[in-house]
């Protein structure tokens, strides 16, 4: 596709002297170091806040006078040269924080919560894969990524007066996005044609650097595709299954023959969930055309060097198409494979349910050798739901292992936060950061300072909060009783229980509501009150989950709970990192066992926000009785956990907060801040999740390559 000449720069032209500061800007280094955000801070206050921290936006909003103005500042110029100093030597540092370094692995995942600025994310899958290329880039691991771009995002979340969730599509501003062309090398727009789609789709390609890692997004949005052609990539998970279908063949087909043409060479494949799977039947074809491989050697060869890691704690949560239209797409193709029908749909049926289509789920079970679910818990759930792919009736003995999940520290902790565990912990705790023992220090760290620093993220919460009803009511002029769902009067003394994530039934969103005479009497306690914050998205086709939302906001318009109950609209990126940092108490509650892992609570309790959480997904393995509380029996059951969770608030979780020693701090409180900080901050860091997955997959995988191909020579 030939370049538009007359397309937007992504950074406006800058003075020589600060250049610099855009090769920054398009780099997503910055948004997980304090003294890189905080140079563009420096560079004007007040428009970056404007700009929702966005450093492109504002870097073509600063006046070119003042831009020449600051060169001649030698306060703001020290620090440019600081940062872009490490800037510059994060990117040439190539150490693998491990004692082997694996060969070259592409990352596959429908979506990456890197920036609310690049809204190609739903939920926790997204920060996930985000979280993994950020640890990749830090640990200095050959990886690539690819996903889709979503020109028109996910939906942007509008609650109305009835509390029904309205949804409208988030563009992507790509002109102020950190976001670049991939240009061919005649200098044009790089574009692929997707094979084995008739009548032919293409696919231009975007790059977003994430530290040293590069992540590749297709987006079939061109003017060179028909106008149902455009909208394969337009949104996540459309519920159209026909374009889904055809989004996934893109995904995985498509993201495969962009790192061919690119001429990217990697040895491990690791798809995240099932939506990207076609990609293991593309390298299939690779490896018959270019290594003169028969079919059987080929699909033996995926194996050995292909992982496959699934979030799904149920059968029925996974994609699956009818065989027709499988057929439909994948005829000549099967063909091209040397495969017959049967064989090439045997790879994708469900042994428990052969006649109900194509299952993308299993297809990641059976071409990969390395499975993993993300939690304990998970694993034993994953090996019991699928070991008739297996053929196994003892599940134990079903091949899937588990690497539970972490989360990127440098991303999630706050910068007061972050500065002070510098000092507590030593400047180089961030390159031992999965150590226990690295973390014991922070029982030295003065209870009065910790305490300040959780104040300090609570008070910017509550005032995001409020900021967020003021301009909403100045632009659309809401109802009083609307302004009081939404926070208004939200008051960062009281103790504040947090709720978000994803709004759907078994999350149980709406437990704590169970009783609401009992929760009145606990809200509005006149000592020792209480605040719920909830937050969160229904998919726009879940129907259920917009009546609990629903449910939730009426309910946080009830005047007898004093705007004591809010409903934080449009949960991204942005809002998690308040409510994750200034919330008191971070609540959990999914029907068990249908928890796969979340990574919400881990987030909350690396800032020193208290998880109470029924026993499921990552929390077995987190709770310790000392570190937060634990709830509910092992079977879930509605009333009765409703029932243990009011008892755990008023019995546990009140009296501790409010009990003040004579320096106004709640000693006994802030105990249990540093404990579930210590305990949970290496336990469940990416870090220790990305060496796990060094041990267990990418180093086995790379020997046994280099082996067969010593063998071979």
């Amino acid at each position: 596709m030939k370049r538009d000449p007359s397309a937007n720069i992504a950074i406006p032209k800058l003075p020589q002297k600060i250049e610099g500061l855009g090769e920054i800007a398009l780099n997503l280094w910055w948004t997980w170091n304090p003294k890189g955000k905080n140079l563009f801070r420096l560079l004007n206050p007040y428009l970056w806040k404007e700009s929702g921290h966005n450093p492109i936006e504002m870097l073509k909003r600063v006046p070119d006078k003042e831009m020449e103005k600051l060169t001649s500042n030698e306060s703001f110029m020290r620090e440019y040269r600081y940062v872009y100093a490490l800037f510059k030597e994060y990117m040439s540092d190539r150490t693998v924080y491990t004692e082997e370094e694996p060969l070259p692995i592409a990352y596959f995942c429908a979506e990456y919560g890197l920036h609310h600025s690049v809204p190609i994310y739903s939920g926790g899958l997204g920060f996930l894969a985000g979280d993994i290329l950020k640890e990749s880039s830090d640990m200095g691991l050959p990886m690539v990524g690819i996903g889709f771009m979503y020109p028109q995002g996910y939906v942007r979340q509008i609650i109305g007066s009835d509390g029904w969730q309205n949804g409208t599509n988030e563009p992507i501003n790509r002109d102020i996005a950190p976001i670049e062309r991939v240009l061919d090398k005649n200098g044009d727009y790089f574009t692929i044609q997707v094979p084995f789609i008739d009548p032919p789709v293409y696919a231009s390609v975007w790059k977003i650097n994430v530290g040293r890692v590069t992540l590749y997004l297709l987006d079939t949005d061109i003017k060179r595709n028909d106008p149902w052609d455009r909208e394969i990539s337009s949104r996540l998970y459309t519920p159209d299954m026909n374009q889904r279908l055809r989004q996934q063949i893109v995904l995985g087909i498509g993201g495969y023959r962009v790192l061919e043409e690119l001429g990217i060479e990697y040895s491990i494949l690791h798809l995240n969930e099932g939506h990207p799977a076609f990609a293991l039947f593309e390298r299939v074809r690779a490896f018959i055309e270019n290594e003169a491989m028969t079919l059987d050697e080929a699909v033996e060869a995926v194996r050995k060097s292909s992982i496959f890691t699934t979030h799904t704690p149920l059968q029925a949560g996974t994609d699956v198409y009818g065989f027709d239209m499988m057929s439909h797409y994948f005829e000549d193709y099967w063909k091209r494979l040397g495969m017959d029908k049967e064989r090439f749909m045997e790879f994708g049926m469900n042994p428990d349910k052969p006649k109900s289509g194509f299952n993308m789920t299993v297809l990641g079970l059976k071409m990969c050798g390395f499975r993993n679910a993300v939690s304990k818990k998970h694993r034993d759930v994953t090996r019991e739901i699928w070991r008739s792919v297996f053929d196994h009736d003892t599940p134990s003995k079903v091949p899937i292992d588990y690497i539970t999940n972490g989360v990127h520290i440098p991303t999630w902790v706050g910068d007061e936060l972050f500065e002070e565990l510098d000092r507590t912990l030593g400047e180089n705790w961030l390159h031992m950061q999965d150590n226990d023992d690295v973390w014991t220090r922070l029982y030295e760290l003065d209870d009065r300072k910790i305490w300040e620093i959780h104040y300090i993220y609570k008070v910017r919460m509550v005032n995001f909060i409020r900021e967020r009803v003021r301009r909403k009511w100045a632009d659309e002029g809401i109802d009083p009783l609307v302004a009081m769902a939404e926070g208004v009067m939200l008051d960062p003394d009281v103790l504040t229980i947090g709720f978000a994530r994803r709004m759907t039934e078994y999350k149980r969103p709406d437990l704590i509501l169970h009783d609401l005479n009992r929760l009145e009497k606990i809200v509005n306690n006149f000592a020792r009150p209480v605040q719920i914050i909830f937050s969160g998205k229904a998919h726009p086709s879940d129907n259920p989950g917009k009546r609990i939302l629903q449910h939730i906001f009426k309910t946080a318009q009830d005047p007898r709970f004093r705007g004591r109950i809010a409903f934080v609209e449009d949960y991204g990126e942005s809002v998690a990192k308040y409510l994750v940092r200034g919330c008191d108490v971070w609540l959990n509650n999914p029907l068990i066992p249908m928890e796969a892992c979340g990574t919400s609570g881990m987030k909350a309790a690396m800032n020193g926000t208290i998880h109470c959480s029924s026993l499921d997904g990552w929390w077995p393995e987190g709770y310790n009785g000392k570190n937060g509380w634990a709830f509910g029996g092992e079977v879930s059951d509605n009333d009765a956990d409703a029932a243990a969770l009011y008892d755990t608030i008023e019995q546990k979780i009140v009296p501790l907060f409010y009990d003040l020693d004579e320096r106004n701090v709640p000693a006994g409180w802030v105990k249990m801040m540093k404990e579930s900080m210590i305990s949970i901050s290496p336990r469940f860091s990416a870090r220790r999740m990305m060496k796990e997955y060094l041990k267990k997959f990418y180093i086995p995988i790379s020997k046994e390559i280099q082996k067969e191909r010593g063998e071979r020579r």
